[in-house]
């Protein structure tokens, strides 16, 4: 099924600085519809996120990678809609350096996504629990003069997942956190929700095995 836009411990993971990087988009995951709170207000909305590796060096000249020597990723959830005040819209249009066609705004499936390299602007932002994060505030193409010099070699292979055919080899690799997103969504649970027997007789025709 194609995607349609219409705490606790002391943690080991090693947050993206701030600033100017290249990434690249490997996984597209289907959130399900979830519950948020803005301005006071609670909202149930289908949710999206989009997530990339990172390439390059730090300010003071160090790998962008993990302490297992692995790119690191950042990701951004969106809502999934295009329409004309969605923050998925702005980015894409940022990001492709074109604004969106009539035919494109009619359905633009996000499988298209991955693969693709952009400059990504990251910058720190509060949460919450007081904690800062790193977060994306914009993307863009990236410049001619660097894809003139060469693009580096990818690490993880691009891959979506969608709640409506689930690929659970992918699912069993993402973290407690996002896996417990995941379920939590009626999409999720409505699709896991065994069926119930009713009874009655079924022809031989209809035997699955």
């Amino acid at each position: 099924m194609s995607l349609i836009a219409t705490a606790g411990s002391e943690s080991t993971f090693k947050p993206v600085p701030e600033g100017t990087h290249l990434a690249r988009c490997y996984r597209i995951v289907d959130l399900g519809t979830q519950e948020s709170t803005y301005l006071g207000q609670v909202k149930t909305q289908r949710k999206v996120m989009i997530q990339f590796e990172v390439h390059g060096d730090d300010e003071n000249g160090f790998a962008l990678i993990t302490r297992a020597g692995e790119p690191m990723s950042i990701s951004k959830n969106y809502t999934l809609s295009i329409g004309e005040k969605s923050r998925l819209r702005q980015d894409l249009a940022s990001w492709r350096g074109k604004a969106f066609t009539p035919e494109e705004l009619k359905g633009f499936e996000l499988k298209n996504l991955l693969g693709v390299w952009g400059m990504i602007s990251v910058i720190k932002t509060p949460g919450a629990d007081g904690k800062e994060y790193s977060n994306i505030n914009a993307i863009t193409p990236v410049p001619a003069v660097v894809k003139k010099n060469g693009m580096p070699q990818y690490f993880n292979e691009p891959k979506i997942f969608s709640i409506d055919s689930p690929d659970m080899e992918l699912f069993a690799t993402f973290s407690d956190y996002l896996r417990a997103k995941i379920e939590g969504s009626p999409e999720w649970q409505s699709r896991m929700k065994p069926v119930a027997y009713t009874g009655g007789g079924v022809e031989d025709d209809d035997i699955p095995f």
